[in-house]
């Protein structure tokens, strides 16, 4: 495989193309991690798609989706994002338009008929209004749900949840009832100075006080094995024995005790043997025992 992900054409001269085609309806443009991003004019969306599938040069013949986006300090919150796919030129391009929960997009469904079901979500999760949209009804969401789940100040827990009601021997609606409140997360890693104490972890600092940061960074505390090999000593070396001197052959012990005589063994005398004469020494005479002087007769 040559590339990671398939391979688009480049984006050299898309922008100037489009504003050519589009004029006044283009509102601003972005070129940027290479992908090409148009604003537009909100009412003028279904001209604008028709330019861009027919004209050549740009020729997005499909609508591949729809998203929603929600910016709720803007005066206009929701972006409305469509995403098309030149089948000639091998492009993509997105087209982006800016509305609020009272002012409705105009429906591209005349245009590309997958259009009624992508806008249906993008209702069902936003609130945005599809003027023309012949069927614009909820799509993901239960019947008779209550708010728009993708909206930034829609609570998680939303307003009602359901459940088997053996009484009753069908699903039944109840307000939402938590055992505890949802946690507050701030993205920070508790081993770099988070400003919580997890359920627990009170019991392992407690000297510290509660939600106390520790000094340390994750790359400045060693791991307890480490600690562990790095205070171990080296082994000995492997017992082998080759001379007496290792062996300590011939050497008295420390706490050696003369042997104890046997009573039943009895030892011979030793006879002493002259000692031979070393070589090149005079030999050494026998002195002889004195001869007793002869009687006369």
């Amino acid at each position: 495989m040559r590339a990671p992900a398939p391979a688009y054409a480049a984006n050299d001269g898309v922008i100037d193309s489009a504003g050519a085609a589009l004029g006044a309806a283009l509102l601003s443009s972005l070129d940027a991690v290479g992908e090409v991003a148009l604003t537009v004019d909100r009412e003028s969306l279904v001209a604008t798609m028709t330019t861009l599938r027919d004209t050549p040069g740009l020729e997005y013949q499909q609508l591949m989706e729809i998203a929603g986006v929600d910016y709720p300090e803007r005066e206009d919150r929701f972006e409305v994002v469509y995403c098309l796919l030149s089948l000639t030129r091998n492009h993509r391009i997105r087209v982006h338009v800016r509305t609020d929960e009272e002012k409705p997009v105009p429906s591209v469904t005349g245009i590309w008929p997958v259009a009624g079901w992508l806008e249906r979500e993008v209702y069902d999760m936003y609130g945005v209004l599809f003027e023309g949209n012949p069927d614009l009804r909820r799509i993901l969401t239960d019947y008779g749900f209550r708010g728009h789940p993708q909206r930034k100040d829609f609570p998680l827990s939303g307003f009602v949840e359901l459940r088997y009601s053996e009484e009753a021997k069908r699903v039944v609606y109840e307000p939402v009832k938590l055992a505890q409140d949802f946690r507050t997360f701030d993205f920070t890693s508790p081993w770099e100075g988070a400003e919580y104490v997890l359920p627990g972890d009170e019991k392992a600092a407690l000297p510290e006080a509660k939600g106390a940061p520790t000094p340390l960074k994750a790359d400045e505390i060693v791991k307890a094995d480490a600690a562990k090999s790095e205070a171990k000593a080296p082994p000995p070396a492997p017992k082998a024995t080759e001379t007496p001197a290792q062996t300590g052959a011939g050497k008295a012990e420390p706490d050696a005790t003369p042997k104890p005589a046997d009573p039943d063994v009895v030892k011979a005398p030793r006879k002493s043997r002259a000692k031979p004469a070393a070589s090149g020494d005079a030999p050494v005479a026998k002195p002889r025992a004195p001869r007793k002087p002869k009687a006369d007769t």
